[in-house]
């Protein structure tokens, strides 16, 4: 049987036979929700690494006892995957999130891009950043994932630029690159940054700042921009010892 996963700060360094406290929105959720009770197992991360295996010792009307049975840490995977995603749209922008957390990808930059549709500024900027965060909480838990993904604040093209410059591969997708995603070596590669446009379509301006990057296409279709990201990770992670 799967276990429930919920995240809770305080497993960091916590040993066989602690009690941790489960409480917060997760322990609300487990309690109230999930409707979790004691005698029963659930796991513990607090997303940097550290899962911990527990039995439900406690119960209240917004929070949970565990005792924990086991713990175990998972050092961070490489090459470290980055993705540049030009804020899209309505809920694509989740739905990107989601998924993109969902294959393991370490790092989401929303970018306001010249061509976006979306516009993140002020109040806006602070709910859509929000919304991200839940997601990625959401789908790391779903996906069982013991690092959560970092959701940075919004980046400008500028920013985009100095994130190039510190990845060992930068690659931009575009729909008219004559480079193949599939014929790019990642020989001693241990970052990877994917910079995903909006839907309009990234600038000639864009283009020229992010020279530094390898502009390359996915294939003959034109992908939506809450779908290309996942598509170019998936076609890289599956080249490298993350997903072997």
């Amino acid at each position: 049987m799967t276990l429930p996963v919920f995240l809770a700060d305080a497993v960091a360094g916590a040993r066989p036979g602690d009690r941790v406290t489960l409480d917060g929105d997760e322990g609300r959720h487990a309690a109230t929700v999930k409707r979790i009770r004691v005698g029963e197992q659930l796991a513990l991360t607090d997303g940097a690494g550290t899962t911990a295996v527990g039995n439900v010792v406690e119960t209240a009307k917004a929070s949970l006892v565990v005792e924990v049975v086991e713990t175990a840490f998972a050092e961070r995977a490489t090459p470290l995957v980055t993705v540049v995603q030009a804020i899209p749209k309505g809920d694509r922008g989740e739905l990107a999130v989601e998924v993109l957390t969902e294959i393991d990808v370490d790092r989401i930059v929303p970018w306001a891009a010249t061509r976006s549709v979306a516009v993140w500024r002020g109040d806006r900027a602070a709910k859509g950043l929000a919304k991200w965060q839940a997601t990625a909480r959401t789908a790391a838990k779903q996906a069982r994932r013991s690092w959560l993904p970092e959701i940075t604040p919004v980046a400008s093209t500028q920013d985009v630029v100095d994130l190039i410059a510190e990845a060992d591969l930068a690659v931009v997708l575009h729909e008219d690159a004559d480079l193949p995603l599939a014929d790019l070596s990642l020989d001693g590669v241990g970052s990877i940054l994917v910079v995903v446009g909006p839907e309009g379509g990234i600038s000639a301006d864009e283009l020229v700042a992010f020279s530094a990057a390898r502009a390359v296409r996915l294939g003959s279709s034109v992908l939506r921009t809450s779908t290309a990201g996942v598509a170019a990770v998936a076609a890289l992670l599956a080249r490298t010892e993350r997903w072997r």
